[in-house]
């Protein structure tokens, strides 16, 4: 009887352990060692000043001759890389540093119309290859508006008059560690949309 009384108590506080474990919200995101963290997302203003937001000219005229032309934006990342475990003694090598293979760009407005190619613009996916090491932290430029974008809703309604459309860029980094793991880690970005005056 006493037996099966230990066995029992043993028992209940494996399954314990393993529930506790199995709703570890670190556990479940990653199993990678390292730590990928978007530090800070830049874009420009209209005087191509680094800033952390982003003035997009929907249209660009040349005030001389006219000619018009639409362009890309790009925003710049700033990475950081350390280890999960913060034991400062904890030992990272190679295999704990971060080869970025990709991105995803969603928008949304604040009011919450979100509906893409209506409201806001559709969202995409962008490639990059840019290597992160732990310990450091690492700038990366990328596209985050497309051309493709400016000739469609909404963007394309924008030309015609003096409206402004705020939206944010919600921005999905996605990696591997060098022994496979994956990671990821996400930064967001406020975009000022309108057809600005030119200079």
């Amino acid at each position: 009887m006493k037996t099966a009384s230990v066995i029992l108590r043993v028992s209940l506080v494996l399954a314990a352990a393993f529930l506790l474990l199995s709703c570890n919200a670190l556990v479940n995101k990653t199993e990678s060692a390292s730590l990928l963290i978007v530090e800070n997302l830049m874009g420009t203003n209209l005087d191509g000043d680094e800033v952390n937001y982003l003035q997009s000219d929907v249209l660009i005229q040349d005030p001389t001759t006219l000619a018009e032309t639409i362009t890309a934006d790009s925003a710049l990342a700033t990475f950081r890389l350390t280890l999960y475990d913060p034991n400062p003694g904890a030992a990272s090598s190679v295999y704990n540093d971060v080869q970025l293979n990709r991105y995803v760009v969603t928008f949304n407005q604040p009011n919450g119309n979100n509906i893409e190619g209506r409201d806001v613009p559709y969202s995409f996916e962008g490639s990059m290859s840019s290597l992160i090491q732990v310990g450091t932290s690492a700038d990366v430029a990328f596209i985050i508006v497309r051309e493709v974008a400016k000739i469609e809703p909404p963007l394309i309604n924008l030309r015609d008059g003096t409206d402004v459309l705020q939206v944010t860029a919600n921005v999905t980094f996605y990696g591997k560690d060098m022994a496979g793991k994956g990671v990821k880690a996400t930064g967001h970005l406020t975009i000022f949309f309108a057809n600005y005056a030119n200079k």
